[in-house]
């Protein structure tokens, strides 16, 4: 999005005039510095999701709505495809889409011709031979699955609230979290917090009956943040009586008791899943080379390497670190985080614009400027320019920073304004399960019946993903 963004900026002329009709386009994206330029953008979803704000919009600090961003509305001088790239064919210059409409008529996928290609889609959770997850499991990457995981967690408190039998009970307030990055550690502390003020509402329910395990397979949590940072959230999560399992690994999650690598097990009916990412598999299917991790192998001007007219950027590049080249770490690569990725994708559009002017590109290099994390409600780590800060300041710095960089005057302003209301009134703790059956109650009143479930909830975070990143219907819903 940050790409096509910036380069309809930077060739607004040419594509005007492609849409008068004038100059000579070759076709779809013409790198004829005075033709047409026509910019397309296939995406699954017509909506870029920030992601940084998923931990806050599973705890209702913030609406789903205003954690993504419209694309029809941002880039109104692209064509956006809505659908899927299946396969490429860069020797011929042609990418395999999967449509809406294919999809319905069965008619397969279609060719769209390109003459320079952008390949950015990121990356998918990276999950494990685990028993049981993929029954069981529930992902946090996708705005869907973190409202799904928030309408999960209020319906477990629901189900205690209501039960008489205590293993029932017990396995309802049991939260199992695992990953210790930056999904897996906000996830659970904004989670943690919306749950711990749910339960002020239940008659039954203490605060001190919920127990929160955090699974991490290696000696320490936020390696992102620095050590000393790192150390100051594990100290701070454990104060909160979240127990936090170090060099530990997730053996089974079979009939809902989570086995852990220590032997100890933990009967519980939330699972959520976030230790790590993998490329996308449509670099599989590209064609283009890969380094030994399954990325795109780049240059430092954010080319593939060996690949003419073709460009990354993002989780799916293996870009060079420049900065850390010079002070003597050979091989050193750009970490796939969305820092580097907002930065790449504007110099990639620069250089893309460059090369359609016959100028030379430039190479991408930028300092690390650091790494903020919340750990709730007023509760954070930042370390920031060497600077290392804790507690409300960090929090403070961790909105105000992502506040500056998600997209367009819109949506900060929305952002804002609900944070606003959220200092004023109570938060809310409405749980809307229905929403991701909406159906259920119409057809269960016009005659159908529920489909027994085979223990599973409606809310379990049984939908699965395909492997091209396509979400399928949970396997729980009704008839």
């Amino acid at each position: 999005m940050y790409t096509a963004l910036r380069l309809q900026q930077k060739l607004k002329h040419q594509i005007r005039r492609a849409a008068n009709g004038s100059g000579s386009s070759d076709g779809p994206g013409s790198s004829g510095g005075t033709g047409g330029v026509e910019i397309v953008v296939v995406d699954p979803d017509p909506y870029m999701t920030y992601q940084p704000f998923l931990p806050e919009a599973a705890a209702g600090s913030i609406s789903p709505r205003h954690v993504v961003v419209p694309l029809r509305r941002v880039l109104r001088d692209c064509r956006l495809v809505v659908g899927e790239a299946v396969s490429i064919d860069h020797d011929r210059r042609v990418a395999h889409v999967q449509t809406l409409a294919t999809e319905q008529e069965g008619t397969g996928t279609v060719e769209m011709p390109y003459a320079e290609l952008v390949l950015a889609p990121g990356s998918v959770s990276r999950t494990l031979p685990v028993p049981g997850l993929a029954e069981h499991g529930i992902g946090f990457k996708t705005v869907e699955e973190a409202i799904g995981l928030r309408n999960h967690v209020l319906e477990q408190l629901d189900i205690a609230s209501s039960t008489r039998n205590p293993e029932v009970r017990d396995s309802a307030l049991t939260f199992v979290f695992v990953g210790g990055g930056y999904a897996g550690v906000e996830a659970l502390a904004e989670l943690e917090d919306m749950a711990r003020y749910a339960c002020r509402y239940y008659h039954n329910l203490r605060a001190e009956e919920m127990r929160f395990l955090l699974v991490e397979a290696s000696g320490r949590i936020l390696p992102e943040v620095g050590e000393e940072m790192g150390t100051y959230a594990l100290r701070e999560l454990r104060a909160r009586n979240i127990d936090v399992r170090l060099d530990t690994r997730l053996d089974s999650c079979e009939d809902r008791v989570a086995v852990l690598s220590d032997g100890s097990r933990h009967p519980t009916r939330t699972l959520v899943w976030t230790a790590g990412v993998k490329p996308h598999p449509v670099l599989a299917a590209s064609g283009l080379p890969l380094n030994g991790r399954g990325r795109l192998a780049c240059t430092a001007q954010l080319r593939v390497d060996g690949a003419e007219n073709a460009w990354s950027a993002g989780d799916a590049a293996a870009v060079p670190d420049l900065l850390a080249e010079e002070k003597g770490e050979k091989g050193a690569l750009c970490a796939p985080n969305a820092q580097h990725a907002v930065r790449q994708a504007r110099r990639l559009a620069d250089n893309i614009a460059a090369t359609l002017r016959g100028e030379p590109a430039t190479d991408y290099r930028h300092a690390y400027a650091g790494s903020v994390a919340s750990l709730g409600l007023h509760k954070g780590v930042a370390h920031v320019y060497g600077r290392k800060l804790k507690g409300y300041p960090a929090w403070f710095m961790h909105r105000t920073y992502h506040l500056s960089r998600i997209p367009t005057i819109n949506r900060k302003a929305r952002v804002l304004a609900e944070w606003t209301l959220a200092g004023l009134f109570k938060r809310e703790i409405v749980s809307l399960g229905s929403l991701e059956h909406p159906r259920a109650e119409f057809e269960l009143a016009a005659g159908g019946s529920r489909r027994p479930d085979n223990g599973k909830d409606r809310h379990g975070g049984n939908g699965t993903t395909s492997t091209n990143g396509t979400k399928n219907s949970s396997d729980g819903k009704y008839d």
